[in-house]
């Protein structure tokens, strides 16, 4: 089973690594060097492995109170189906050893080692957020052996990027960044880190992919490559042949935590603009347009005429951001924002977030087959965590009296006191509410669960089951083969889905 893990190696008293993934490359060789390929490498690895550095990290760890008191150290809560989930359990299991017998205990230090490299000669360095996260200290070790100590300038978990400042006796070797949007598939790419502790290693592979996507934040847009990365990698560079970096590496697939040629970089455009905020800010400043979207599917596609299939779906507008003032309404595709085409729904959260705040920003929406121009003026995007609200129960209720109708495979009803009580439909909330979901219908299969609100369909209100049955005819009439619903779910979140009419 393939297993996505970060970058670095954690040691924990018996030198027990953690994770790691990573690379890097640095200085510039000559414009020549990528039609040399290979024979390149060599150069470059000798230029730019100077900038190149370690990065070591101690936490303080409370020793056992006594008897009672447990000496393990907590256990994560992790989600089911978590890639850590067979590292942790073997780390616990390691730790219930002779030691944890032992009812007093020394307070102990706890190590973690990753990757780095220096992108300004005053002592600025680059790595990634996992590596010094929680961290008492940080010691950058450079290629020469001179160990500096760093202080935390900003990090950033979003895209799991950190600077760190070191105060060096002289000038340092620095890398240059290039433009990863410039980067080729099959490129010839180096990285050069710190896996399993054995200080700077070069490894070398090439591109094999860009923009990927692989469920580790909101901002994904990978570049991937068979360079080998392993632990201790965290937060190196990966470098094209001219020794420049077009990435900062941070993750691998691997089911055994070793390189099996599947390596993911933070691009340098993406690392760029953090970087550059948090040197100047302390902090990253996103834009915000405030909207929920979602992917537009085929079916979705079809039903708001939009060929090809391109855009971000508006399921709901915040009535407090930016997009409502300008006109933005649920059901609206971006297409286009401040001039960047939005290909898919992922492409909108990252350009909205590097685009300045309180910039007035031209939106292209497509409405009812028809493209519109909107000017939103950009907020700032609230970083905090908020808590999840809670999840209602999603057993089947009792047979409800008050069905009146029935269609596409849903039981209907006009919310009601007793309904609205029942499911814990929001005031706020109007519509036509299911009671009912025949088994094995495509209602079921989109996963529509009694207590849902049908707000509107092919963006007309509904407000009794009759609507929704004079809608459905009326589409059958005019030879649609979808109909696009606005969904309310039992969590309170709009969404729309698509369900066949055939």
């Amino acid at each position: 089973m393939a297993r996505f893990f970060t970058a670095h190696s954690r040691i924990r008293n018996s030198a027990l690594s953690v994770l790691a993934a990573a690379a890097i490359a640095l200085p510039a060789v000559s414009v020549s060097a990528q039609a040399r390929g290979p024979e390149a490498i060599a150069d470059v690895a000798e230029k730019v492995i100077d900038a190149v550095v370690n990065i070591s990290t101690s936490q303080g760890a409370p020793a056992a109170a006594g008897a009672q008191r447990s000496p393990q150290t907590p256990r994560p809560n992790l989600p089911p189906g978590s890639p850590f989930e067979e590292f942790f359990e073997e780390f616990f299991k390691n730790r219930r050893g002779p030691e944890a017998q032992t009812p007093n205990r020394t307070p102990r230090r706890v190590s973690s080692l990753g990757s780095g490299f220096v992108i300004d000669p005053s002592g600025i360095v680059v790595t990634n957020h996992h590596v010094i996260a929680e961290a008492d200290e940080i010691t950058v070790i450079f290629n020469n052996g001179q160990r500096l100590k760093a202080e935390v300038i900003g990090r950033d978990q979003k895209t799991d990027l950190a600077v760190l400042q070191v105060k060096p006796t002289g000038q340092l070797t620095a890398v240059k960044w290039a433009d990863s949007d410039k980067v080729r598939l099959g490129e010839w790419v180096i990285a050069i880190g710190n896996p399993f502790s054995l200080g700077g290693t070069v490894t070398a592979g090439i591109v094999s992919a860009r923009n990927r996507d692989i469920n580790s934040g909101p901002y994904d847009n990978y570049i991937q490559t068979d360079a080998s990365i392993n632990r201790g990698n965290s937060g190196g560079p990966l470098s094209n042949l001219n020794g420049e970096v077009i990435g900062v590496n941070t993750a691998i697939i691997s089911p055994s935590g070793g390189s099996i040629g599947i390596g993911f970089a933070v691009p340098s455009k993406t690392a760029m603009a953090v970087i550059d905020q948090l040197r100047e800010h302390k902090e990253v400043r996103r834009g915000w347009l405030g909207v929920k979207i979602q992917q537009v599917t085929d079916e979705i596609a079809e039903s708001l005429n939009i060929l090809p299939v391109r855009g971000a779906l508006v399921a709901g507008v915040d009535d407090k951001g930016p997009a409502k003032p300008a006109g933005i309404e649920a059901g609206d595709v971006v297409i286009k924002f401040d001039g960047k085409d939005v290909k898919e729904m992922r492409d909108l959260p990252r350009i909205v977030a590097d685009t300045p705040v309180g910039k007035d920003v031209e939106v292209i929406v497509v409405r009812k087959g028809k493209e519109e121009k909107k000017i939103v003026k950009l907020g700032r995007l609230d970083d905090t965590e908020k808590p999840q609200p809670a999840v209602a129960s999603r057993s089947t209720p009792p047979e409800d009296k008050s069905v009146v109708q029935k269609a596409l495979g849903l039981q209907l009803a006009g919310i009601t006191p007793e309904l609205r009580t029942r499911y814990k439909i929001k005031e706020s909330v109007t519509g036509v509410v299911i009671t009912g979901v025949d088994a094995g219908s495509v209602a079921s299969e989109k996963r529509l669960a009694p207590g849902s609100v049908i707000v509107a369909i092919e963006q007309e209100q509904v407000n009794a089951p009759a609507d929704v049955t004079n809608r459905v005819e009326q589409l059958k009439k005019a030879g649609k083969k979808t109909a696009l619903l606005l969904v309310a779910s039992i969590e309170g979140d709009m969404q729309f889905v698509a369900l066949s009419l055939q």
